[in-house]
């Protein structure tokens, strides 16, 4: 069944091509309706096109322009293939609404396969879908930009059109997942897109067993469960999106990964957890650091404030100097996003005065006297060679903020410098080694839970470093 058909340019032209290709009943019924445009689809929907017709794939609009029309098929006698050809290669059934097959008459002859919405059975309510295209069957290279084009959508400005409204729901449906996890699925999405482009296989709709073969090959490359785990939840997402049946649900996926999960445990494959800063390492980390440097004096702040706030590396990076109070017993520190925060409403963080040279609440005066930062990111670059006396016009320090990654080899250097391991150390040190040194003390759960800011208490066993298993033994009291 055609949907339209479309003229371009002279009609008598375009017929008169038509009727060479038509065969003869097809050519009888045009002559006897006078090829009237309303009963144009239902004549040609059974025509036989000798030679056969190109089946093409419409572009997509991204970023203000349009991609081009995709290929798929040469020599399409009917349209009752064209639309099945299409249907094969966008996953739907023939019959699927969101389907649509044009006839495009004109210098060139072609069928012209869209798809133009999602289904709504297999998006659950919580994802709202993109006004952009689906790119269901396009190119790889199209469906990665769809993707990050989808993730980086901002609000639209309200002009009180309905449109524009659904476009600002889904804009905000994006912005519910966080940054890192946009991050890793963007990854996750062009690591799947390059890998099939690469064996000749569909991106999207995917098959599930190309899915499991995927997830295989890049276990066989040495990447962790876990890792496995977020390029399946990225596949999952991208379909979604587009619209497409998930096929990540599968048995045979699930049986995959379980696979690979056991195989890593019997090879003797443990998670990969990054050590814990504690305050008896971190003193000794400081006590190296030297402060004559802008660098010694960033990063004594950094590692002082990252400890006794139990931040992530992400939320040092974009703490801003309006983010942070000075009150009687220590600092305060407003965090607008924070991964534990789920309802946007903002967090709290007291870092209070310490007894000792290692106090957070001084480090960060010391720092900002240092350096003259009056407004904007707290850490930034500095040059390595900046002296506290030499930072005079400001151009040895950076403008923008440190990048979390910057932050996570900032912690590894500065373990390294001292003789730890620096691989052992990361982005997550301080985190842990907060939570264990209070764990140690005897703090209450509670205080953990609310230190780090996680939403249950099972999150707290990930960062938690249980020191010798004989102390305390539960027997042996």
């Amino acid at each position: 069944m055609l949907d339209e058909v479309i003229v371009h340019g002279r009609k008598d032209r375009a017929f008169s091509t038509l009727f060479d290709l038509c065969d003869r009943i097809t050519r009888h019924r045009l002559t006897e309706t006078g090829s009237a445009a309303d009963m144009l689809p239902n004549i040609l929907s059974t025509a036989r096109l000798s030679p056969g017709l190109e089946l093409r794939l419409s572009g997509i609009r991204l970023s203000g322009n349009n991609t081009d029309d995709l290929v798929i098929a040469h020599d399409v006698p009917f349209a009752t293939r064209a639309r099945a050809i299409a249907a094969e290669r966008i996953g739907v059934a023939p019959d699927d609404p969101a389907l649509s097959v044009e006839l495009h008459l004109g210098s060139a002859l072609y069928f012209l396969a869209r798809y133009r919405q999602a289904h709504s059975d297999t998006v659950t309510q919580s994802d709202s879908i993109p006004s952009l295209p689906s790119p269901a069957g396009q190119t790889p290279g199209v469906i990665i930009r769809w993707f990050d084009a989808s993730l980086g959508r901002a609000v639209p400005q309200r002009d009180g059109s309905l449109e524009t409204a659904r476009d600002s729901a889904s804009a905000y449906a994006l912005q519910a997942k966080a940054d890192n996890t946009r991050k890793a699925y963007r990854a996750g999405v062009r690591a799947w897109c390059a890998w099939a482009d690469r064996h000749a296989l569909p991106c999207l709709p995917a098959r599930s067993a190309d899915i499991a073969a995927f997830l295989a090959d890049e276990r066989g490359r040495g990447l962790a469960p876990s890792t496995l785990e977020l390029r399946r939840a990225a596949i999952t997402y991208l379909h979604r999106l587009a619209g497409c049946a998930v096929p990540t649900a599968d048995a045979a996926i699930g049986e995959t990964m379980t696979g690979i999960r056991r195989t890593a445990a019997k090879n003797g494959f443990t998670p990969r957890r990054k050590a814990a800063a504690t305050r008896d390492i971190l003193a000794t980390i400081i006590n190296a650091i030297d402060l004559s440097k802008l660098s010694g004096m960033r990063d004594r702040a950094l590692l002082l404030m990252g400890f006794y706030g139990a931040f992530r590396r992400s939320e040092l990076a974009n703490i801003e100097i309006h983010h942070v109070a000075l009150v009687s017993k220590g600092l305060l520190v407003t965090l607008p996003q924070s991964k534990g925060d789920r309802q946007g409403k903002g967090v709290e963080v007291a870092l209070p005065y310490t007894q000792d040279q290692y106090c957070p609440v001084k480090a960060y005066g010391a720092w900002l006297a240092a350096s003259g930062i009056q407004a904007g990111p707290i850490f930034r670059r500095v040059r390595k060679e900046s002296t506290i006396t030499s930072h005079g016009d400001g151009r040895k320090i950076g403008q923008w903020p440190l990048t979390d990654r910057s932050i996570a080899r900032i912690i590894q250097n500065r373990a390294g410098a001292v003789g730890f391991d620096r691989k052992t150390f990361g982005g997550h040190s301080l985190k842990r080694g907060a939570l264990t040194t209070g764990m140690d003390a005897g703090a209450h759960p509670v205080k953990l839970k609310r230190l780090a800011r996680h939403a249950t208490y099972a999150a707290l066993g990930d960062y938690l470093e249980l020191g010798d298993p004989f102390d305390e033994h539960a027997l042996t009291q």
